[in-house]
């Protein structure tokens, strides 16, 4: 446990339960980082550990009451769990510990809401927070009365209130669903020209914060929105990439960071979005190469791919943030394969800020492009599984 004396308005407590997971104190810190970037002031960290979650409270009594305790000491106006909490759970905390109480799902819903830029960044969010409040049918639905003009007579008689709750959420969940769907068959349509422009499509992926956006920039001389935060980018953005020698149109892609236990229900808002990679050639996947946690990184990135369907696109891993990392940890080649999720994968380091390593990268895309790029990987004995001990980054350790 943590803590420091200032406080403010957003003064912020969070919670971690050690329930025996690994990363456990990455995952903390982690949340500490969603909560600076959803606006608050975490001003204490509260951990324990349990065999299992409390059925009503998630932790003991005894924590909770000191949690309680600090809250009071530390004028904290808001409590967030690392973990999702069952809406019995979150109900319960609230009423024990006199402060509204969020878990990390919310928490990057908050997120996701505040940075929305586009219609159809806006209406994947909305669902999202439309699909995981209907499961905490508590009074949170004013924004919705206003839009509707209020209830009013519309309840029958006898309808209690979270029926009427219940009916006026499934109710914006149906609007937004078609308005997705509408969105959907444009992308669909804009996909199919591509396609028949023969247009090689790539596709950046990675974990959040791994410069992604910095590296799209980089590729093709724009202007995108990038910061050194989580979820700096929600809308995917498309552009032509010019590639010189490549005989084929190449249009690149940046999409939404992945992060640590993202929500199902955003997976299944950021549907039509997410299409951008199932649907490309290939995958960039941007790697933090400064960042400890990569490797754990990767494995989360790997497994929403597994869920969204783009896991047997050939994928080239793209290890960034070369100028951050320590002179003795520089890669030993700048280009090199891996197994990585069973297969072999080409590996490459670049610095999108510094330009290190991108003429290598462009060269490679460029193949890629012409149809020349495609031979077996050499061999290598560098694994995602098995050499776990070199990327001084030239191989990988765990």
């Amino acid at each position: 446990m943590s803590n420091h004396t200032e406080s403010s308005d957003a003064a912020t407590i969070l919670v971690g339960v050690d329930l025996g997971l690994a990363h456990f104190d990455g995952a903390l810190e982690e949340l500490s980082q969603l909560a600076v970037t959803a606006g608050l002031d975490p001003v204490a960290r509260v951990t324990c550990k349990r065999k299992a979650p409390d059925a009503a409270l998630f932790l003991g009594s005894g924590k909770a009451d000191e949690i309680k305790l600090m809250a009071q000491q530390l004028g904290a106006s808001e409590i967030v769990f690392d973990q999702s909490l069952s809406p019995a759970q979150q109900r319960n905390l609230e009423r024990y510990l006199e402060l509204p109480v969020n878990d990390r799902t919310m928490l990057i819903l908050e997120i996701f809401a505040q940075r929305a830029r586009s219609h159809e960044g806006k209406l994947q969010v909305e669902l999202a927070r439309l699909q995981y409040l209907s499961t905490r049918l508590v009074r949170r639905w004013s924004h919705l009365e206003r839009q509707r003009g209020g209830i009013g007579a519309r309840g029958g008689p006898g309808e209690t209130q979270i029926e009427l709750d219940r009916r006026m959420i499934g109710e914006s969940i149906k609007r937004t669903k078609e308005r997705l769907r509408k969105v959907k068959r444009q992308r669909q349509t804009q996909r199919r020209q591509r396609q028949r422009r023969d247009t090689f499509a790539i596709s950046l992926v990675g974990y959040t914060n791994a410069g992604k956006t910095s590296l799209f920039n980089s590729l093709v001389n724009a202007r995108a929105y990038a910061a050194d935060q989580l979820f700096a980018t929600l809308d995917t953005t498309t552009r032509h990439l010019y590639l010189g020698d490549a005989s084929r149109s190449v249009s690149l892609s940046d999409t939404v960071g992945f992060i640590r236990n993202l929500p199902h229900g955003l997976i299944d808002a950021f549907e039509a979005t997410l299409q951008e990679a199932v649907d490309a050639d290939v995958l960039l996947h941007v790697v933090d190469a400064s960042n400890p946690n990569h490797l754990e990184q990767m494995d989360e990135v790997a497994r929403v791919l597994r869920e969204i369907g783009a896991a047997d696109i050939r994928q080239i891993l793209v290890f960034n943030k070369l100028d951050a990392v320590e002179p003795e940890r520089r890669p030993l080649a700048m280009q090199d394969w891996i197994t990585f999720c069973d297969n072999p994968t080409e590996r490459l380091f670049v610095s999108a800020r510094t330009g290190e390593g991108m003429a290598e990268l462009r060269a490679r895309l460029s193949q890629l492009a012409r149809g020349d790029g495609d031979e077996e990987a050499p061999g290598h004995e560098n694994s995602h599984g098995e050499a776990e001990a070199v990327v001084q980054l030239g191989t990988i350790e765990r």
